[in-house]
């Protein structure tokens, strides 16, 4: 009985102190070093697939470019994709694929070339993490990734330009006469009136 008592106290000593130095809004972080959401899609990154399974879903497909020891993509999946608002909108509206920056996992690119995830990201000019691709609906066929794509997303935001390029994205808003900055504007100014926010 004592044994057991000293064995649950010694298991309550060295998990307390790791609940405690967890941040609340702490992600998963896979083996290559990635942060991770239980909700993003594992695919065999074939982009004519991937585009075609997020349709049959009523999606949007987006692609996530992140790397091993990014603060920014760790930002990203502790401030915002743990925001429910953020994370619910998204996964209603898009099948997200995570790429490794400098991964070696393969990738089909729409012109049929056989990538790497990290030739991919050179090919396609992406330099920072994390960066997030939106593609069309629908596959086109001779043209890159990066060529197909309705908009780019580089680099970290905070949350009302990082949810409203996803809105503005999922709106079809590339395909209108306003422009994002434009729209996000607008988006903070109904915000702010509606007292949802003080700035920004």
């Amino acid at each position: 009985m004592f044994k057991t008592l000293c064995t649950v106290l010694l298991a309550l000593l060295i998990a307390v102190p790791a609940l405690i130095a967890a941040p609340a809004g702490a992600a998963t972080v896979g083996e290559d070093g990635l942060h991770k959401q239980d909700w993003f899609a594992i695919t065999f990154r074939d982009l004519h697939e991937d585009i075609a399974a997020a349709r049959a879903a009523g999606k949007r497909l987006a692609i996530v470019f992140e790397q091993r020891g990014c603060i920014y993509c760790r930002k990203m999946h502790e401030e915002l994709l743990s925001d429910p608002e953020v994370a619910d909108f998204i996964k209603a509206h898009f099948m997200v694929v995570q790429y490794n920056m400098f991964g070696d996992e393969e990738v089909v690119d729409l012109d049929g070339e056989q990538l790497t995830e990290k030739t991919a990201a050179r090919k396609w000019g992406f330099v920072f993490t994390p960066t997030i691709l939106f593609l069309p609906e629908e596959a086109p066929d001779g043209v890159s990734a990066a060529q197909a794509a309705v908009a780019v997303m580089p680099g970290a935001f905070g949350k009302w330009t990082f949810l409203n390029m996803f809105r503005w994205v999922h709106e079809e808003g590339y395909a209108g006469e306003e422009h994002f900055q434009k729209y996000h504007a607008r988006i903070i100014e109904e915000l702010r009136a509606a007292g949802r926010l003080s700035g920004e």
